[in-house]
C-alpha cells in the first residue's frame, strides 16, 4: 500500500533520492515528519536537520527548516548551514551526497555525519537532509572502560585466575606460564621446563594438592622428573 510517506530505506538507498521537487517547502512537507522518527529511534545524541537551499540568493545564516535534537550542535529552526552549504552553492548540479564523514561542533565535540540532497526538475539542489551523531558519549564511555582495564604495560599488577575448582585454576596458571615463556611444550628444552616449575613455585602453585602431577602431565614428563626439576628450580632461586 502506498501511503505517500517515503520509506526510510528507500530514502538512503544508493545514496540518492530519485524524486524531484518543485521547491524546498515541498521537501519539508514530505520529509519533515521523518525527522522525529529518525531521532527517536537513534536517541538524544543524534541530530536530524532539513536545510532550505532553494534559490540563487540563499541566506546560509538561516537555512534550517526543521531540526530535531538541536542541542547536539546548539542550532534551531532558522539557524545556519554548515561549511558544506558553501560547496553546494558553488556546484548545485554536482554529486554532493556524503555519508559517514567526520565533523566537529563549535565546542570541539566529534561528530559522525551524513548528508543527502534533494533536487528540482532541473537537477539543481534545493534542500538537504543531514544526520549528525555526537560521538562524545561513546568516547567518554571508552575512556571509562579503559580506566577499569588492567594496565598490561607493567608486570606489577597481580594476575588472578578463577575457576569452579582448584584443578581448573591450576590449569589456567600453567597455561599462563607456558604462554609467557613463549615456547611450545613440544619444543621446550630441559631448562625451559625447569623455568616453568620455578615460576609456578614462585607463585605458590606447587603448594596445591597434586599440583606437581598436573604440571608433569602438561609438560609431558614423569612425576619423578617433575619433582627433580622442582628441586633444581628451588636451588637456583
Amino acid at each position: 500500500m502506498n501511503t505517500g510517506v517515503p520509506d526510510i530505506t528507500d530514502m538512503f538507498a544508493g545514496g540518492s533520492v530519485n524524486r524531484t521537487f518543485e521547491n524546498a517547502g515541498e521537501v519539508l512537507e514530505l520529509y519533515g515528519p521523518v525527522l522525529r522518527t529518525l531521532a527517536s529511534a537513534a536517541g538524544p545524541h543524534v541530530e536530524v536537520v532539513l536545510h532550505n537551499l532553494d534559490g540563487s540568493d540563499v541566506d546560509l545564516d538561516h537555512t534550517i527548516m526543521a531540526i530535531t535534537n538541536g542541542h547536539v550542535t546548539g542550532r534551531k529552526v532558522g539557524g545556519p548551514s554548515t561549511s558544506l552549504g558553501l560547496d553546494v552553492m558553488r556546484d548545485r548540479q554536482g554529486e554532493q551526497n556524503a555519508f559517514g564523514f567526520s565533523a566537529t561542533t563549535s565546542d570541539g565535540r566529534p561528530l559522525r555525519c551524513s548528508s543527502m540532497y534533494f533536487r528540482n526538475d532541473e537537477g539543481s539542489i534545493i534542500a538537504s537532509l543531514c544526520v549528525n551523531v555526537d560521538l562524545s558519549p561513546l568516547q567518554n564511555a571508552k575512556l571509562a572502560l579503559q580506566a577499569l582495564m588492567p594496565d598490561e604495560r607493567t608486570g606489577a599488577s597481580p594476575r588472578e585466575h578463577f575457576g569452579t575448582d582448584l584443578v581448573t585454576v591450576m590449569d589456567a596458571m600453567i597455561t599462563e606460564v607456558i604462554t609467557d615463556i613463549g615456547v611450545p611444550v613440544t619444543q621446550m628444552t630441559r631448562d625451559d621446563k625447569i623455568l616453568v616449575l620455578q615460576r609456578l613455585d614462585q607463585r605458590g602453585a606447587t603448594q596445591m594438592r597434586k599440583s606437581v602431577e598436573a604440571i608433569a602431565k602438561r609438560l609431558g614428563i614423569s612425576r619423578v622428573t617433575a619433582y627433580s626439576y622442582l628441586e633444581q628450580a628451588k636451588s637456583a632461586e
